[in-house]
């Protein structure tokens, strides 16, 4: 079963969130449980979780149907220690949101090494940082998200995800969510070798660790780190990638968001991708 929606708005209370999936024909979402460019948040309410829960039960969205990510602020392989102790502190808050509303997974991106110290000192910091997330919190899964490379973000590369989840002591509470835009512009040709790509992945990461996916086209041309998404079909990758991608049988059961740039056509994005997937649906 492929789950397939997009990141939905949780304005006004993370209670919307799965409202807003629905309404555009989701089985899968992500979102953010508190402002993504703030570093505080005020808890969730009972009332918020109890009603993003009964929603979720009433829209048919289970904990593996759902991806929140964490705060773009986050950083666990800081060089500083006072900063990386601040963006722990953030990433743990995160992981004890998503516990609260019953959520079995976290995306986050990896970590920059700001050009201060080497890639693996960084990688190293990073895992180090998880370890302790992950030793102060129960249930909820720490997902790496492959990036596009831009600037001194690590995690662009297959080796780069693989010797993080390496190093972390809890195999069961690590895994990966692939960005197919991040992929392209990052130096994966998913639109001439998708299968290719996948196998790699396989071969490097392992499919067991795959636990959600974000569904991007790419602005940005093959290898060019840089974070552009764009619809799908409108940009570098096109649909050929997308539609593999569906029928992949290997790939089921998680949530597949899309990020793409225009939130008017996600139905349309969606149905299309359900009906690529096999579904019956309408566009």
């Amino acid at each position: 079963m492929k789950y397939i929606g997009a990141h939905v708005s949780a304005a006004g209370g993370v209670e919307n969130a799965p409202l807003r999936a629905h309404q555009i024909g989701a089985t899968a979402f992500a979102l953010f449980t508190k402002n993504q460019r703030q570093w505080a948040a005020k808890p969730l309410t009972p009332q918020s979780i109890e009603l993003f829960k009964a929603r979720c039960e009433e829209y048919g969205y289970g904990a593996g149907q759902i991806l929140p990510h964490d705060s773009y602020l986050i950083n666990l392989g800081h060089p500083d220690i006072d900063q990386r102790q601040k963006s722990l502190d953030a990433f743990i808050d995160e992981l004890q949101r998503c516990a609260q509303l019953g959520i079995d997974r976290l995306n986050f991106h990896p970590g920059s090494h700001l050009r201060q110290i080497s890639e693996e000192q960084c990688l190293d910091l990073i895992a180090e940082s998880l370890n302790f997330a992950l030793d102060q919190t129960e249930g909820v899964i720490a997902v790496l998200e492959n990036t596009a490379g831009q600037g001194s973000n690590l995690g662009y590369q297959h080796e780069q995800l693989a010797h993080i989840i390496d190093k972390v002591e809890d195999k069961s509470r690590i895994g990966v969510c692939l960005d197919t835009c991040h992929a392209y512009a990052g130096g994966y040709d998913l639109k001439n070798d998708y299968v290719g790509f996948i196998q790699d992945f396989i071969d490097v990461v392992g499919l067991e660790y795959l636990k959600g996916m974000h569904l991007n086209d790419s602005k940005a041309k093959l290898g060019q780190r840089l974070d552009r998404h764009h619809s799908l079909g409108q940009g570098e990758i096109g649909w050929s990638c997308f539609a593999q991608l569906m029928q992949d049988t290997r790939i089921d059961n998680i949530p597949m968001t899309l990020e793409t740039i225009d939130p008017e056509i996600w139905p349309q994005e969606i149905a299309e991708l359900k009906r690529l997937s096999g579904y019956s649906v309408e566009i």
